[in-house]
């Protein structure tokens, strides 16, 4: 039976992390993940899980540990934020080229500079194609359920790839909802133990991990590694199945939202979707088809189905929570327009950049992106900025 109780993100985050029980956790504090080691760190003092936790000295390190851990046949975590993320920059590509399937807590922030420990969807987008898996979530509850799925999708003999898990830094991972946690026990079995195939300490079976890849195989090593990714969307849908048996909570690709009927659509992701959610049943009460797609699986990219859904809207409002410094769109709105484009599917889609550096993202706010969906017939400016001051 679920247990009902009122947790952060970041405690139910460390609390997932408690039930896996992994071998090594390796962090570094940084706000606004540092809770989630903290926490940890308790577990670990009170001997109720047998990790070994390695308290290093920057987050270069961190994801090095874990590197090596996870080399040697050990299951490993970490959690980092924003500047954190871009320290240990370096081994985030190396553990995926590796395929080691690390799991990661990433509470999003602006990257500096300048200085801003607030949420937005910097630090995620900048290792956007670094060969991680990328889970994203909306509240509380969608964090925990995610970690609990992180090492069962990456651990996949198809995939074995490293995975995060993101939220919006401050918005969940410091305010405290109702959420359902599950047994420990059930946790355990859904889990499972880690059985890698190949790893260091294997005497019998020596191998060498992260060797000089040069002209002759680096390219097939990448199509590996893409095929992989590729590999991940199914095993991600089989392990929600799982899940969903287990918990009775239902998880895809992406949520539809109103999305039936839906004329004029918001594309988003993590903590906005509650707000976008509200203004969706209350422009429904007004007769206003309104929809919300809230991706959740955003690396391996799901374009195909994404274009699809969006196929039948007579127009898409994209929300990259990101600055806009490419002149081309947000990395949101530049898959999501590349995937209709493939698909055939020719809706006409603005791209709004929004709340950077944690900027309050109300509801009249959101209101005004349906109000542009529905009344403007002008898109030859489609890069727009959302609740910027007057006259900036």
């Amino acid at each position: 039976m679920s247990i009902r109780e009122r947790l952060s993100g970041n405690e139910a985050t460390a609390y997932a992390m408690k039930q896996i029980n992994p071998d090594v956790v390796a962090a570094f504090p940084i706000t606004p993940s540092t809770e989630i080691p903290q926490y940890f760190s308790t577990y670990v003092a009170n001997g109720q899980v047998d990790t070994e936790f390695v308290a290093v000295e920057s987050e270069h390190s961190a994801m090095s540990a874990c590197i090596g851990a996870e080399a040697a046949g050990a299951r490993a975590m970490t959690a980092t934020s924003a500047n954190g993320l871009e320290y240990m920059w370096e081994m985030v590509q190396i553990a995926s080229s590796s395929r080691l399937p690390i799991v990661m807590g990433l509470v999003n922030r602006a990257i500096s500079g300048p200085l801003n420990i607030h949420c937005d969807h910097t630090d995620a987008m900048s290792v956007r194609d670094a060969g991680w898996i990328m889970l994203f979530s909306e509240n509380n509850q969608e964090a925990y359920d995610n970690m609990l799925m992180a090492h069962r999708i990456a651990e996949h003999k198809d995939v074995m790839l490293p995975l995060m898990v993101c939220q919006d830094g401050f918005i969940t991972s410091h305010a405290i909802e109702a959420i359902q946690l599950e047994e420990d026990e059930k946790v355990k079995a859904f889990v499972g133990e880690y059985h890698p195939e190949h790893y260091l300490l294997d005497r019998d079976n020596p191998i060498a991990v992260g060797p000089m890849d040069l002209q002759p195989y680096l390219t097939e090593h990448k199509k590996q590694q893409a095929v992989a990714m590729a590999n991940a969307k199914q095993v991600i849908l089989d392990v929600a199945k799982e899940f969903e048996d287990m918990t009775g909570r239902h998880y895809e690709f992406f949520e539809r939202y109103q999305m039936d009927d839906a004329e004029f659509v918001i594309v988003c992701m993590n903590s906005t979707a509650g707000t976008v959610k509200t203004v969706v049943d209350e422009l429904r009460e007004q007769g206003i088809k309104a929809g919300l797609l809230k991706i959740r699986v955003f690396r391996p990219f799901p374009g195909e189905e994404i274009a699809d859904a969006l196929r039948n809207a007579k127009a898409v409002a994209v929300l990259d929570k990101v600055p806009l410094v490419s002149n081309v769109g947000g990395p949101l709105y530049e898959d999501i327009t590349s995937s209709m484009f493939n698909r055939g599917v020719h809706v006409n889609t603005i791209n709004y950049t929004y709340g950077v550096g944690g900027r309050d993202v109300t509801a009249d706010q959101i209101k005004s992106v349906y109000h542009d969906l529905q009344y403007t017939t002008d898109m030859s400016v489609p890069y727009r900025f959302l609740g910027l001051k007057e006259g900036k």
